[in-house]
């Protein structure tokens, strides 16, 4: 998971914050909170089992995939040391079984680890009902302690929909078209 140095994101909050302020002159008693992402990876339980849970399905796939590359490393050796004293037919066996080694290797480690993999998707289906809990939680909070605005320490976590003002820049950004 990418984590956003901490300086960079106190810096983001630090601005917006004095940003907001700035922007909202007639917004008296404006009500802003934080969360602070990491101690909620650490210590929400349903996460860190969640986390646990990833690194019991990554370490399979690493081993699976060891096993693989140990098992086309002996066959490549054997065959290296062996090449010399074998027929030609015996050697295209032996080629042949080394690329069909390579190529299941390479097919195992695509079909984990690449775009849309199995280890993506193991991701997002242990990972992501957590984070619209975690959304929801924040939400709930913000409007039951009547915050303006949560911030998380990766972006914004919630925000007052009156303070919404994506209309009047599409009004401002079709004005500007004609």
């Amino acid at each position: 998971m990418i984590r956003i140095p901490r300086f960079v994101t106190g810096l983001t909050v630090t601005a917006l914050i004095v940003l907001w302020s700035c922007v909202s002159v007639g917004a008296q008693g404006l009500k802003i909170g934080y969360v602070q992402d990491d101690r909620i990876y650490q210590e929400y339980g349903d996460w860190v089992k969640a986390q646990e849970a990833w690194e019991l399905e990554r370490k399979a796939w690493d081993e699976e995939a060891a096993t693989m590359q140990e098992e086309l490393q002996e066959l490549s050796t054997e065959y290296e040391k062996q090449k010399l004293i074998l027929s030609d037919e015996k050697r295209s066996e032996r080629e042949a079984a080394i690329r069909t080694k390579e190529e299941a290797l390479d097919a195992f480690t695509r079909q984990i680890y690449g775009p849309r993999g199995t280890a993506e998707q193991k991701q997002s289906q242990l990972i992501q009902p957590l984070l619209d809990k975690i959304t929801r939680s924040i939400e709930t909070l913000a409007i039951q302690d009547d915050y303006d605005v949560i911030f998380t320490l990766q972006g914004i976590g919630y925000i007052k929909e009156n303070y919404d003002v994506t209309d009047k820049v599409l009004e401002l950004l079709n004005e500007l078209e004609d």
